[in-house]
Formats: structure tokens, C-alpha cells, sequence
């Protein structure tokens, strides 16, 4: 429980980050959309190159007393938690905004990287009981799926109260009030989880879990295990797949407070409505698990997806109505959970498939996780960046009482068709993956006799060296 706490804090700043950070920078910061893209673009690209870099760097840190992981989480923590507070405060130098807001932005994503990377790894860690793994990671993601209805919830719930889209100086120096306040809450909630994580978790050694497995193993170098994992066909296919279909929710994330603002006229109501959004997807994440265990996971993508499309499109099609737009956020939501499960459910599927097309080969599997996470987090500053800089081609109006019917239309677009098409395509990108339940099952059972045989051979050995 204490090992779940600590990958909270990346999905707070995380889920906060993504719904508020373009608006404020909009409308609070009083940034030009044109600068406003870059900042973003520039901050997840730069999240992006960051992980594999840091994830070398952790796995050439020597042991110490509070073992090899931990110490990353600790001198990252108060660092990221000045940066993530410093975001959110408008500086007096009219000038300097766009290189303060890119400075800091990319230090808190280079800092967050330094403690999630390290966090991510210590799954292998904590224990050596492969039982005691799944039920760590099993608490991980229900403690995940909740840090980013936290992070919701407490940037919307105390900046709606203070958001009012008006040029007026009072009403601005609140909403600025209302940001830090907010995220002076978050920082707090930060260094809680981090220090909760210290002293609830110790790190073994490496070479003390599985001994055997360790001296069998032939590790390859980072460009090998680049080179294999990139030419296995699955993979690429489940990467490009997901990739598009993160790609459209993504631009929903981050327009879809615009779009509620200015679009559907829901000043009062946009905060409540993406918290609906999050509560939806954590509440029916139970019934996607079940679902794909019993009809398997690439029928739980095609439903799962397809299912917030029909809702996608009424949204921009009728005038604007409260009711539907909480009807849109539930469906949306329980679209999102799929978006959010699937990908980490079946990419240890590929991995077995890899594993059993290269049995003698060890040290890839990060390689699998990694660039996932790295094509997505690119793909997230791709979307942020282009979807600004084309409400700034479109003529938007910081802190504007009403935008133009230019960018009323670009917010339709950006959170509807747009999204559709990119769905489309990712679904048609997944229809060729090949490893479906038959395969799937297939692969374990194979797998299984692998390790058995090896296990019976590591027996043997270690038996013929005791006598």
C-alpha cells in the first residue's frame, strides 16, 4: 500500500497539467496562443526525450544505504514540488513569461521523471514473490486511477470558483490566487505520497532475487534491444494503434475546458463536468477488467473506443445543453478507462511473444514500457501544440468574455471530428494485431513450459554445485 501511495503524485500533476495548464496559460498568464504552443509543445517533447536518458542514468546508479531506486525519489522531490508551484505563478516581468513558464515546465517534467522512472522499477524490488509483484501493481493503478481524479477535483473545485473569463483586475488577481492555492495543495499531497513511500518501502537487491536467472541471463545493449523490440511486428502495430487513439483523447484533454467555456457557454460548470469525466473512467474500470477477461481485450478496444464516438459527435452537433454535456462526460469517461487499461494489459502480451521468438535474449523488457511511454508523452506535445497554435490562427482572444465564431468552430473541430478520425484510423491500425485471446493463451501456456524447463535446469545445477 505505502509502494501504491507513491505513483499518485504523477498522476495528480499529471491529470492537473493536462486539463488546466493550456487555459491558464491562455487566459491567466495572458500568454499569446502562438508562445502558449511552444511552451507546451517543447515541455512533453522534452518529458519525452527525458525518460530514456533518466531510466539509463538510474540503471548505472551504484547501491547505497537507502538502496538504488530511493534516492532518486528523494533528492527529486522537494526540487519538482518548487517547480510545479512556480508554474502556476504569473511573474511581474511582462517579458520574461514565456522563458519562465518554459524553464520551469521543463524542469518539473525532467524532476518528475527523475521520481517516476525510479518508482516505475521498483515493482522489481520491493520483493522476489511474483504474488506479492501483481498485488503491488494491482494497488498501484487503483491508487493511480484515483490521483487523477484528486488532481481534478482539487484544481477544479478551488480555481472554478475563482475562473471567471472577464477583463477585469480584481477577477484576474483571483483566479491567479485561486491557481497557486491549488497548487500549493498538490505540492503538499507530493511530498506526503513521496515521504510515505520512504518509509514504508525497502529495496532489496537485484542479485538477491532470482540468483539463477541472474547469472543465465545475457543481457544486450540499449541499441540491440532498440533494434529487436522496433522490428517485432505486434509491437509496432500495438504502439502505432494506441498511439493515434491517445492522440485523440489527448486533444480532448486539453481543449476541453476551452470548449466548455467558450463553445457550450459552461463558465459554472466546466470543472464539475471533467471531474464527472475522471469519476466515470475510475468507476468502470472494474467492469473493463471483467469485460476483457471474458471477451478478450481486442473486443474490449473496439467496444470500449467505438463507445464515446456516438456521444463525441452529439456534442458538437445540438446547442448547448448541461444535461447532455454530463451525458457526453460519463460516456467519454468510460472510453478513457479503456484508453487508460488496455495499452498496459497488452503489452505484456507482446512481451511473451517476444520472449518466446527470442528465448535467450534478457534485458529488453523496459524497452517495451519505455518507448510506449515515450511515442505517447511526444504524441501528447504534438496535439497541445498544434491545437493552440491553431486557436491562435483562428483569432482567440485571452481572457475574452466571448471568443469569435472562428474559434468556436477550431474548438468543435479540435475536440470532435479531429478525435473521430484519429480513433478511426487507430482502430484500423489494431484490427492487423495478431495476438487475439487464442494467441494469447497460446503464448502462456508456451511460455510456461520455457520457465518450468529452465527452472528444472537451475535446479539441477545448483544441485550438482552443492555436491
Amino acid at each position: 500500500l505505502c509502494y501504491a501511495v507513491g505513483g499518485a503524485p504523477y498522476q495528480i500533476t499529471g491529470s492537473a497539467l493536462g486539463f488546466f495548464l493550456q487555459i491558464y496559460l491562455l487566459d491567466v498568464a495572458q500568454l499569446d496562443p502562438f508562445y502558449a504552443s511552444i511552451i507546451l509543445f517543447v515541455g512533453r517533447a522534452w518529458d519525452a526525450v527525458t525518460d530514456p536518458c533518466v531510466g539509463f542514468l538510474v540503471s548505472r546508479t551504484k547501491w547505497t544505504r537507502f538502496g538504488r531506486m530511493m534516492p532518486w525519489v528523494l533528492l527529486s522531490t522537494p526540487f519538482a514540488v518548487t517547480c510545479y508551484f512556480l508554474i502556476w505563478y504569473v511573474p511581474a516581468v511582462e517579458q520574461g513569461k514565456v522563458l519562465w513558464y518554459l524553464v520551469f515546465y521543463c524542469l518539473f517534467q525532467s524532476l518528475q521523471t527523475c521520481f517516476h522512472v525510479p518508482y516505475s522499477s521498483f515493482t522489481m524490488f520491493i520483493s522476489d514473490d511474483q504474488k506479492e509483484r501483481d498485488s503491488a501493481t494491482a494497488y498501484r493503478m487503483t491508487v493511480e486511477v484515483l490521483g487523477s481524479v484528486v488532481g481534478t477535483a482539487i484544481q477544479g473545485q478551488i480555481v472554478g470558483g475563482g475562473h471567471h473569463p472577464l477583463n477585469v483586475t480584481r477577477s484576474l488577481d483571483d483566479t491567479k490566487e485561486a491557481y497557486m492555492i491549488a497548487s500549493g495543495v498538490i505540492c503538499a499531497i507530493y511530498v506526503l505520497c513521496a515521504t510515505i513511500l520512504f518509509v514504508g518501502v525497502k529495496e532489496q537487491k537485484g542479485e538477491n532475487l532470482h540468483p539463477w536467472s541472474q547469472k543465465k541471463a545475457k543481457p544486450i545493449t540499449f541499441c540491440q534491444g532498440l533494434r529487436l523490440v522496433m522490428g517485432h511486428g505486434p509491437y509496432v502495430k500495438l504502439v502505432l494503434g494506441f498511439l493515434f487513439i491517445s492522440l485523440a483523447f489527448m486533444l480532448m484533454e486539453g481543449n476541453f475546458a476551452l470548449f466548455l467555456t467558450y463553445a457550450l457557454d459552461h463558465r459554472e460548470d466546466f470543472q464539475n463536468i471533467l471531474l464527472v469525466i475522471m469519476l466515470s473512467g475510475t468507476i468502470s474500470i472494474p467492469f473493463w477488467q471483467w469485460f476483457l477477461t471474458r471477451f478478450g481485450k481486442k473486443t474490449a478496444v473496439y467496444l470500449g473506443i467505438t463507445w464515446a464516438v456516438p456521444f463525441m459527435i452529439l456534442m458538437v452537433c445540438i446547442k448547448s445543453n448541461l444535461v447532455i454535456s454530463y451525458m457526453v462526460s460519463v460516456a467519454t469517461g468510460a472510453s478513457v478507462a479503456v484508453a487508460f487499461l488496455l495499452p498496459w494489459s497488452m503489452l505484456p502480451d507482446v512481451v511473451d511473444d517476444f520472449k518466446l521468438k527470442n528465448p535467450d535474449i534478457r534485458g529488453y523488457e523496459a524497452i517495451f514500457f519505455s518507448f510506449y511511454v515515450f511515442f505517447t508523452k511526444f504524441a501528447s506535445g504534438v496535439s497541445l501544440g498544434i491545437s493552440t497554435l491553431s486557436l491562435d490562427f483562428a483569432g482567440y482572444v485571452s481572457r475574452g468574455c466571448y471568443q469569435p465564431e472562428s474559434v468556436i468552430l477550431t474548438l468543435k473541430v479540435l475536440v470532435s471530428p479531429v478525435p473521430v478520425a484519429l480513433i478511426a484510423i487507430g482502430l484500423l491500425i489494431l484490427k492487423t494485431y495478431p495476438i487475439d485471446e487464442e494467441k494469447r493463451k497460446s503464448n502462456r501456456k508456451l511460455l510456461q513450459e520455457l520457465l518450468d524447463t529452465e527452472d528444472s535446469e537451475s535446479e539441477t545445477t545448483a544441485l550438482g554445485s552443492v555436491v
